[in-house]
C-alpha cells in the first residue's frame, strides 16, 4: 500500500534537495529597489463588517499593542472589538485579535469624558447614562498606523498611533476644563474574564497596574505603565462601582477617573506600555520606543514602517486590485505579535519569566489556518523572522513539552485540529532557514507527532480513527496526515531512515478514510462500517466527522499527495469529474448546526474557511490547469472587494489574504512544505518580490486582463519555461518570469505528466 507514495516521495526530496541547496548563489537577480508609497492602497476597514472580524485601529508590523475602539459587544461578528456595522464606542483598548471566530483581549480599556464619567457601560440603545458615545463613519479616519474619530457625545476628537509595545493616545477636549480619563480594567471581548486587576499611582503623571484574565487564553497578564502629558488633579479608584480609598488599589474590576484642571491647548497626550512581564519593563518600553511627546512624529514613523513593509512585493494592477492586495498585505502582518520587551524578557507558557532571550519572541499562532498559506508567504517576504518564529516555537515545546497548536500570550488554547507548528518548522528547513538548534527542532516535532492525545493514538497504530470514538474523526486524521508528511520529509533530509519509513505510513493514512464507493472520505466506525446515514452536503457544527466542513469539502484536503488522491478515484478523468462537480453542485449546505465557518460558496466549495484554499490548484495536478485559472478569477470577483465586508469569511490572522497576496500573483503554496508554488491566473500585470536587499523576482503578466485570463506559455530568464509551478528557489535566486495570458485555455502549458507540480 505504501510503494508507490514512497517512490513518489524519495523522487520529490531528491528534487527538493536540489532546490533548497544553497538557497542564495551567483545566479541572483540583482534589482534596485524604489520605494512607493503602498499605504495609500490600504484600507482597513476591508473586512470589518460581516465575518471579517479584522482588527481596527493603530499598530505596527507584528506589534504587541494593537490600540483601537471597542464597540459595544454585539455577537460573533465583533470578535475583533469592532464591526463597521456599529455606531458605538466604549473606548480605547490596547490588544485585540483579527480574524478569529473567537473573542479575546481588548486589554486596557482608556476613554476620553467631558463632563459627568458613569462607572457602567453604555449600550446599544442608550449612550446617555453609561459611558461610551456614538460615532460617525464620516468622521472616522484609518489606515496604516493611526486611527481618529470625534466621539460623537463628547464632542472629543481621539486620535491613536502606536509603536510595538507602546499605544499612544492624542485627545483634544472641545473646552478646557472639566475634562476626563476613564481607565476600565474589568471588561475584555468575548470569553475574557477579569482575575486580579491592579492600578496605581507613582505621580502626578504615571499610572501603573495589570491585568490578569482568563478566557480563551486561560491565564494572561498584562502590565502597563501609563505616562500622561498633564498632570491629574485627582484620582478616583473604584472595584467595579464599589470606591476604593487612596493612591493605589487590587481587585476584581478596577477602574478609575481621572480629572485633569485647565488644559493646554485642550489636549491631552497619553502613552501607554505594556509587557507580560512587569510594569517596569513597561516603562523601559515606553523610553526605548516613545521616549518624547511628538504625536505626529510617532504616527509618521508607524506608517513608515508599514511602508517599508509592503514595498517588500511591489505590483502593477487596475485600482482595485491594488487596494486589495495591499490591504491584504497590511493584515498579513498583524500576528504573530512580539511577545517580549525591549531588553528582550519574555513570560514562558509555564508562567515563568525568561530573562534577556536572545531572539524576538512571538505569540498568536492561529496554526490551522495560517500554516497552509501565511507562514509560505513569510518565507518570501520576512526571511529574517523565520528562524525567531521556529525559537518561539521551540521555546513553548521546551516549557509545556510539546509544540504550540493554538498560542495565544503565552497560553495554548488547544484549539482547531493538527499539530501544524510541525508543517511551519519543516518549510523552514528544507528551505535553508537553519538559525536554530536543529537537532532540538527535530525532537520537537517528532515528539509532538507521537502523543496521544486526540485520536493520534489510533494513528501511531497505523489506525484509522473510529468516528465513533471521536468527533471531528476526518477532520483531524487528513490534518495529521499532512503533518506527519512534514516530519518524513525532515527525517529523510537527516538521514533518519527507520522515522522517514514510519511516517511516510502515517501519511498515507489519509487513504482509510476515503469511500471509493461514494469517493468521499467518511468517518469510519469501529466495526470497520462506515457511518451511516451519510449526506455529503450536510454539516453539524463540532459533532459531525469534518471541522468547520462537510464531506464535498473535505475529500480533497491532501496536498501533501494529490497523486495519491487521484489514484484513490481509478483515473484522472474521474477525479476531475468529480472536481468538477464540487464547485457546480448546489451551494446549500444541510444541517440545522450548520458551521458559520462555511462561507464564500462556489457549489460547495467554500472560499470562506481554510481548508478548501489548495482546491482550485488541484487541477494541475490532473493535467487540466486553465480550470484554476477560471477559479481564481471568480473568486476573486466574487469574494473580495474593497467595501467593509469584502472578506467572505474569518481573516484568521492573515490566512485569507495571505491566500489572496499569493494568488493575485499567480501562484499558491498547496503543499505547505515542499516548496513548490503552483500556478493559477495572477491578477497583476506585474509583480516583484525583493527578497533580500538587490535580490528581487519578477513575475511579469503579458497581455493580461479580465478576459485574457489562461496561461498560454511562459519563459523564465529568457528561456522556454513549460511546468505549471515554479519553486521558492526560483523565487529567492532573483530573476524574471514572463507569463503571456490568452482568453482561451491552452491545451499544452502545464499539462505533460513532467509538467505538473511535484
Amino acid at each position: 500500500m505504501f510503494t508507490k507514495y514512497n517512490k513518489i516521495a524519495f523522487s520529490g526530496i531528491l528534487a527538493l534537495n536540489l532546490f533548497f541547496a544553497n538557497p542564495v548563489v551567483s545566479q541572483q537577480k540583482k534589482v534596485k529597489q524604489t520605494n512607493l508609497d503602498y499605504t495609500q492602497y490600504v484600507n482597513p476597514f476591508i473586512g470589518s463588517a460581516g465575518h471579517g472580524h479584522v482588527f481596527v485601529g493603530a499598530n505596527v508590523p507584528f506589534g504587541a499593542v494593537q490600540l483601537g475602539p471597542v464597540n459595544v459587544f454585539e455577537g460573533w461578528d465583533w470578535c475583533s472589538g469592532y464591526n463597521y456595522a456599529s455606531n458605538t464606542i466604549l473606548g480605547f483598548t490596547h490588544t485585540h485579535l483579527s480574524g478569529t471566530g473567537i473573542g479575546d483581549l481588548n486589554d486596557i480599556l482608556l476613554l476620553p469624558v467631558s463632563g459627568k464619567v458613569p462607572l457602567t457601560k453604555g449600550t446599544k440603545e442608550d449612550m446617555t447614562t453609561g459611558y461610551g458615545s456614538y460615532f460617525s463613519h464620516k468622521n472616522e479616519v484609518s489606515k496604516a498606523g493611526y486611527y481618529s474619530v470625534l466621539l460623537d457625545k463628547y464632542k472629543i476628537k481621539a486620535e491613536l498611533t502606536a509603536s510595538e509595545r507602546v499605544g499612544f493616545h492624542k485627545y483634544t477636549f472641545n473646552s478646557t476644563t472639566d475634562n476626563h480619563i476613564l481607565l476600565d480594567l474589568a471588561d475584555g471581548i468575548g470569553w475574557d474574564k477579569p482575575v486580579k486587576t491592579f492600578i496605581k499611582k507613582i505621580n502626578e503623571t504615571t499610572l501603573v497596574g495589570y491585568r490578569y484574565s482568563a478566557g480563551w487564553a486561560a491565564d494572561q497578564r498584562v502590565f502597563f505603565t501609563m505616562e500622561f502629558s498633564e498632570p491629574i488633579s485627582n484620582m478616583a479608584l473604584y472595584d467595579s462601582t464599589t470606591a476604593v480609598a487612596g493612591d493605589e488599589g487590587e481587585a476584581l474590576k478596577m477602574k478609575a477617573v481621572l480629572d485633569f484642571k485647565t488644559l493646554k491647548n485642550k489636549q491631552i497626550l497619553v502613552k501607554v506600555g505594556i509587557s507580560p512581564v512587569s510594569y517596569e519593563n513597561a516603562s523601559a518600553n515606553i523610553k526605548a520606543e516613545i521616549p518624547g511627546w511628538n504625536f505626529e512624529a510617532v504616527a509618521k514613523e508607524a506608517t513608515s514602517k508599514w511602508n517599508k513593509e509592503l514595498n517588500k512585493i511591489q505590483i502593477k494592477a487596475d485600482d482595485k486590485t491594488m487596494k486589495v492586495f495591499y490591504t491584504a498585505m497590511y493584515h498579513t502582518m498583524f500576528a504573530p505579535s512580539i511577545f517580549n520587551d525591549v531588553n528582550g524578557d519574555y513570560r514562558g507558557t509555564d508562567k515563568k519569566v525568561y530573562e534577556k532571550a536572545n531572539f524576538t519572541n512571538y505569540t498568536t499562532f492561529s496554526l490551522w489556518d495560517t500554516y497552509r498559506g501565511l507562514h509560505p508567504l513569510y518565507t518570501l517576504t520576512q526571511p529574517d523572522k523565520i528562524n525567531d518564529i521556529v525559537k518561539s516555537f521551540l521555546a513553548i515545546y521546551e516549557q509545556q513539552g510539546r509544540l504550540p497548536v493554538w498560542h495565544l500570550m503565552g497560553n495554548e488554547t488547544n484549539t482547531m485540529n493538527g499539530n501544524h507548528s510541525i508543517a511551519v518548522i519543516v518549510d523552514a528547513y528544507m528551505k535553508g532557514y537553519r538559525g536554530y538548534d536543529v537537532a532540538l527542532a527535530y525532537e520537537a516535532i517528532k515528539k509532538t507527532a507521537m502523543q496521544t492525545r486526540d485520536g493520534m493514538d489510533y494513528v501511531q497504530k497505523l489506525e484509522y480513527i473510529p468516528a465513533d470514538k471521536m468527533v471531528e474523526s476526518v477532520g483531524n486524521a487528513l490534518e495529521y496526515a499532512i503533518d506527519d508528511y512534514c516530519v518524513a520529509l525532515m527525517a529523510k533530509d537527516l538521514n533518519k531512515t527507520d522515522d522517514y519509513n514510519y511516517f511516510s505510513k502515517r501519511a498515507n493514512l489519509y487513504k482509510l478514510y476515503f469511500d471509493k464507493e461514494t469517493t468521499f472520505m467518511r468517518g469510519k466506525l469501529t466495526d470497520g462500517n462506515w457511518r451511516t446515514p451519510f449526506n455529503p452536503l450536510s454539516s453539524a457544527h463540532r459533532k459531525d466527522d469534518y471541522v468547520e466542513g462537510n464531506a464535498w469539502q473535505y475529500t480533497w484536503l491532501v496536498p501533501q499527495d494529490p497523486y495519491g488522491l487521484i489514484d484513490l478515484f481509478g483515473s484522472e478523468d474521474k477525479f476531475l469529474a468529480k472536481l468538477d462537480s464540487l464547485f457546480l453542485i448546489t451551494d446549500k449546505v444541510e444541517g440545522e448546526e450548520i458551521s458559520p465557518d462555511i462561507s464564500g460558496l462556489i457549489g460547495q466549495y467554500a472560499q470562506g474557511n481554510e481548508p478548501n484554499h489548495h482546491i482550485p490548484y488541484l487541477y494541475a495536478y490532473a493535467g487540466q490547469p486553465w480550470k484554476t485559472a477560471k477559479l481564481i478569477r471568480e473568486i476573486d470577483e466574487k469574494f473580495y472587494s474593497t467595501k467593509p465586508d469584502g472578506l467572505c469569511g474569518n481573516e484568521d490572522l492573515g490566512q485569507m489574504s495571505a491566500w489572496y497576496v499569493l494568488s493575485s500573483m499567480g501562484f499558491y503554496s498547496v503543499n505547505p512544505a515542499n516548496g513548490i508554488y503552483v500556478l493559477g491566473s495572477p491578477l497583476v500585470n506585474t509583480a516583484t518580490i525583493h527578497y533580500k536587499e538587490s535580490i528581487s523576482f519578477t513575475l511579469k503578466a503579458i497581455d493580461n486582463s479580465k478576459t485574457n485570463i489562461y496561461i498560454q506559455k511562459a519563459e523564465y530568464n529568457g528561456k522556454p519555461y513549460t511546468k505549471s509551478y515554479i519553486t521558492h528557489d526560483m523565487i529567492v535566486k532573483g530573476g524574471e518570469l514572463k507569463l503571456y495570458m490568452g482568453s482561451k485555455p491552452s491545451m499544452t502549458f502545464g499539462v505533460k505528466k513532467e509538467d505538473r507540480p511535484l
